[in-house]
């Protein structure tokens, strides 16, 4: 009975604050609110409409999704201007042969600029730790750290945190993941756990197929492995093209794939449950491993109905351990704990003995803080305000670029994470308008770090990691007008 009635309360409560954001929403759209009005304040529209506070700022989080409302720091709701709308990328072309990356070079000034507090870091896909649970954790970490005792000052040798890894198991297999705490192995962030997962599944010198265009830090790793890519062409929003990878398999001897279906980055791309499906298949016939980095799994943009829509991994139609599952807790909590996993299928004895070999093991109060709180409920908690951040942020930042870049310019329509994948003009160096950003104080990721030959030279990535305020946005609006200046063309809402 008593869960009955909870679910009865949580059922009242969606309707009443449903009701509320669509009175609201009926008024913008018969134009009582304008765009750029101010709205009430949580408290005098909870005595307006004789609800609670809780269920206002509930309202309001459903209109900030639903693109009618948006938040100012320090200033209150406001009804959100519309945007322009833009067109998303276009996809790459199929490589042909296969290639050593080389982009390590480019990179160094991409994570240089995290360390200075002076610049407006677009550049590096990490949240801003105003978005963290940051002193929940500190004082996690020094309850944790006062009650481990001769524990966390140990060695936790691979597999690591017995918590931790039956707490991650446990939600993989909710999202419908045969993964057992004995499967999984911690590691020191996804970086590792890719590494590892590769040293074990690809030879040096072999060849591997990844997404076009690939995150850069995954580039550099397989250019330290001695590994050659073929890049397969993704599109903006369903990721990998199957068929180009269909003819890659048929072309090339492929020992492994790497891909991000929920929310890669660059690209933001959601590959359909369909499209996983038949990833896994084609592999699983072939014995060809897939690599799956889920980094951004847990970040989908809140649903307009309100209910989760966090994707399934490729992993759940895995059947024979052919899928190496690799995340980690650094987009979503804590990127400095540097605490990951792997759950390595039928390659698992040989990543446990990689990970002791490698880094001996993952630090152990950091994995003990994390593990408290997702025990507790904390993590889910932290993950719904999160997800509700980025999601405004990430349409802030589309929406300044609509404006302030120049015709012609293209931008993904993410539906989860935090990065964007701009396409400028032909003939837009975005290694030229990231050299002159960077002396303004303005960090952006060039679009040729993304590839393993030269390609991309006009697109370039922007990270919606940092929390709106008027400096985000003079920033977007100065890569604007170096990206017009570059390409002699007016921005595309002049």
């Amino acid at each position: 009975m008593k869960q009955s009635n909870s679910t009865l309360c949580a059922a009242v409560a969606l309707r009443l604050y449903d009701d509320v954001a669509d009175r609201v929403a009926d008024l913008i759209a018969r134009g009582s609110l304008r765009a750029g009005d101010r709205m009430p304040s949580v408290r005098a529209l909870a005595r307006q409409e004789h609800v609670s506070v809780s269920t206002v700022i509930q309202a309001y989080g459903q209109l900030e999704v639903r693109g009618l409302v948006e938040v100012r720091p320090q200033s209150g709701h406001f009804v959100r201007r519309a945007g322009t709308s833009l067109p998303e990328p276009r996809p790459a072309r199929a490589t042909t042969v296969p290639i050593k990356p080389a982009v390590a070079p480019l990179i160094a000034t991409i994570y240089g600029a995290m360390r200075d507090p002076r610049v407006v870091n677009l550049g590096a896909a990490s949240p801003s730790p105003e978005l963290l649970p940051t002193e929940k954790l500190a004082r996690i970490l020094g309850q944790v750290a006062k009650t481990a005792g001769a524990i966390g000052m140990s060695y936790d040798p691979p597999p690591g945190c017995p918590q931790l890894r039956r707490l991650v198991a446990r939600r993989m297999t909710h999202l419908g993941c045969a993964v057992t705490a004995d499967e999984i192995v911690t590691t020191v962030g996804a970086m590792e756990a890719l590494d590892i997962a590769l040293r074990a599944a690809v030879k040096p010198g072999a060849t591997v197929a990844i997404e076009s265009p690939a995150y850069y830090g995954l580039l550099m790793l397989v250019e330290s492995l001695g590994i050659k890519v073929v890049e397969v062409p993704s599109h903006a929003r369903t990721g990998m093209d199957l068929d180009a990878l269909e003819d890659a398999l048929a072309q090339h001897e492929i020992a492994a794939v790497i891909a991000i279906p929920s929310f890669a980055n660059p690209l933001g791309s959601r590959m359909p449950d369909e499209a996983k499906a038949r990833l896994v298949t084609l592999l699983a016939a072939r014995s060809i491993p897939l690599i799956e980095d889920d980094i951004y799994g847990d970040l989908p943009f809140p649903a307009a109905d309100g209910l989760d829509d966090r994707p399934r991994p490729a992993k759940a139609w895995d059947r024979d351990g052919n899928v190496i599952l690799c995340s980690s807790f650094s987009k979503t909590i804590a990127p400095g704990y540097r605490v990951g996993w792997v759950a390595g299928g039928r390659y698992r004895d040989a990543i446990e003995q990689l990970k002791f070999a490698q880094t001996v093991c993952t630090p152990t109060l950091p994995q003990l803080a994390i593990a408290d709180l997702i025990e507790t409920g904390g993590y889910d908690l932290h993950l719904r305000r999160l997800r509700r951040a980025l999601a405004a942020q990430v349409g802030r930042s589309r929406e300044a670029i609509a404006a302030c870049f120049p015709e012609g310019t293209r931008v993904s329509d993410p539906t989860g994470g935090f990065v964007l994948w701009v396409e400028l003009p032909s003939g837009t160096s975005s290694i030229e308008l990231h050299r002159r950003a960077f002396a303004r104080s303005i960090s952006v990721a060039p679009g040729p770090i993304f590839s393993a030959k030269p390609r991309f030279a006009n697109y370039l990535r922007v990270s919606c990691g940092l929390p709106w305020t008027p400096r985000v946005e003079a920033a977007i609006a100065t890569l604007g007008k170096i990206a017009c200046d570059l390409s002699g063309r007016r921005p595309s809402a002049a």
